[in-house]
């Protein structure tokens, strides 16, 4: 089993978790960081990475994969450790007043606070029911695109009908050396606009539309996928050569084990005390969608906020009797700042 010790386990590594990560850093509260998704981003990478938002301070506009981009780059000089695909299973409070935090991966993390910006709970891939998926998990197999240029070049299939599978097809169909989307039926349930220039980019011959198809297996060697065999509901099979196969069929979202954790509730959020970010367990905070007080703005903005507010309250309980001198990040910089 391996152990880990740190000053906060921050659960979510969406905008507000990283935030968290920043503002801890700023107060000198060192952090481990869970997500259930395979990379940073929540939310705005698995769901939206191209769509712009128009909400955040100083940005009139900014994609939601630039705006997760500038996050981890914002977090980075505090040197944080992810654990990505992963949960935190069980939470339990040691006779030293640490929690023990034991993860989906067999590891623990022995924390002195744990903040929550878990959004609306762990959200995790709709996996297509295939032998064999997970050797080929994040090598040739992957639920979310990050930055298209990592398949440039790439014989991609994309699974599924949604705005994901069309969108990302169109756009993949720049860079990669072959795309083809897999779909039960001929109708798409995407954007109306996005499925007619999908449609245009097929006719071109520059995108292969499969249908009516669905997965059936995967062929490669160890974990280098090499093939996607697709089956009509008749059971004729077609086998697409490819190195790379992007099932987007959807996320699920629950708050899984932190339902478990005995926190006070406000129906299927956590309730916490807006001027400390405190959750009714001791050393516990939270911050983002996942948390409920009077007033609460579902904004990443308020979000941000949030983080801030529990990072300065976790001090308290991570250098206890250490008065905090607040100096405002223009005065104090970041590590290797200039």
């Amino acid at each position: 089993m391996t152990l880990h010790e740190t000053d906060a386990l921050v659960v979510g590594a969406g905008p507000v978790g990283l935030f968290t990560v920043f503002q801890c850093g700023m107060v000198k509260i060192r952090c481990h960081v869970v997500d259930a998704l395979e990379a940073v981003g929540g939310q705005c990478s698995a769901l939206y990475p191209e769509k712009p938002i128009y909400d955040i301070p100083g940005h009139p506009s900014i994609l939601a994969a630039d705006l997760v981009e500038r996050l981890a780059e914002q977090a980075a000089p505090f040197a944080p450790v992810y654990h990505f695909s992963t949960q935190v299973e069980s939470l339990a409070r040691d006779a030293d007043g640490r929690w023990r935090c034991g993860l989906s991966n067999g590891a623990t993390v022995l924390a002195k606070v744990v903040i929550i910006a878990a959004g609306g709970g762990a959200f995790g891939p709709n996996r297509p029911p295939l032998d064999g998926l997970e050797r080929f998990e994040g090598k040739g197999v992957f639920y979310m695109v990050r930055k298209r240029e990592d398949f440039r070049g790439k014989r991609v299939v994309i699974a599924g009908g949604g705005d994901s599978a069309v969108d990302w097809a169109i756009s993949l169909a720049e860079v990669a050396a072959k795309v083809m989307v897999v779909h039960r039926r001929p109708k798409f349930r995407a954007a109306p606009d996005s499925e007619q220039r999908l449609k245009q980019l097929a006719e071109a011959g520059t995108v292969d539309l499969v249908v009516p198809y669905q997965l059936h297996s995967l062929d490669g060697d160890g974990d280098r996928l090499s093939a996607v065999v697709v089956a009509t509901l008749e059971g004729e099979t077609r086998r697409l050569e490819a190195d790379v196969l992007l099932p987007f069929f959807g996320l699920s979202s629950n708050l899984g084990p932190i339902a478990e954790w005995g926190l006070d509730m406000d129906r299927s959020v956590i309730a916490i005390d807006p001027a400390t970010g405190a959750t009714s367990a001791p050393g516990v905070f939270a911050a983002g969608d996942i948390c409920a007080y009077p007033g609460k703005l579902k904004l990443i903005l308020a979000g941000f906020a949030e983080a801030a507010r529990a990072a300065h309250s976790a001090y308290d309980v991570v250098h206890p009797g250490e008065a905090l001198h607040f100096e405002h990040s223009t005065t104090s910089g970041v590590p290797g700042g200039k």
